[in-house]
């Protein structure tokens, strides 16, 4: 089915990674390498550490270009979520080093912070990912502090088309606080880190 179908770019990426083609890993280090470290920065607060986990991510890429399957989705989507996986088991294992032994309640503060930090990752990713429409009605309404019919005025269009904009927009950044944590990736959607 052509809807099943993946985007042809992916499936061309996956099968020049395969065969070695460095300009591959190139182009793709091009294209994503903004997302990748912004949402590591995002989850550890350093950009050390978000370099790091940029070089780490590629590299993963580079050396197993069979982990990401086209059927399972967009490369974006794949690369978004190793990004995460990464950063969030960095998260984990520096503060874990820094937590007291035999303190209980800080491990609970630890998980809290890793959530937080994972779902702030997601919102970021899929703000950014959301069509240009949707971005432009949230930033409206949540940076310049407007209502639905000054953000309709801005943008040019009726107040229906606002509200649905904003609507959609908003659903859309709900799903990050919903969606599973590390680990729990779709089933045959390529292998651990």
């Amino acid at each position: 089915m052509a809807k099943d179908a993946p985007p042809r770019w992916d499936r061309r990426m996956q099968q020049r990674l395969a065969r070695g083609e460095a300009a591959a890993l190139g182009e793709l280090y091009d294209r994503f390498a903004s997302l990748v470290h912004s949402q590591a920065h995002r989850v550890l607060e350093d950009e050390e550490a978000a370099g790091q986990i940029t070089r780490e991510v590629f590299g993963y890429i580079w050396e197993n270009p069979d982990a990401y399957d086209p059927r399972q989705g967009p490369m974006r989507a794949w690369v978004a979520r190793l990004t995460n996986t990464r950063a969030v088991r960095r998260l984990r294992e520096s503060e874990a080093a820094s937590l007291p032994p035999g303190d209980g309640g800080t491990s609970e503060e630890l998980e809290q912070r890793v959530h937080r930090a994972a779902v702030a990752a997601r919102a970021d990713y899929i703000r950014s990912s959301m069509p240009q429409p949707l971005r432009a009605a949230l930033e409206l309404a949540y940076f310049q502090r407007r209502d639905y019919r000054q953000t309709a005025a801005d943008l040019g269009v009726t107040e229906d088309e606002a509200r649905r904009r904003l609507r959609l927009g908003l659903q859309l950044l709900s799903t990050a606080h919903t969606r599973p944590l590390e680990g729990s990736s779709p089933p045959g959607y390529g292998r651990a880190l």
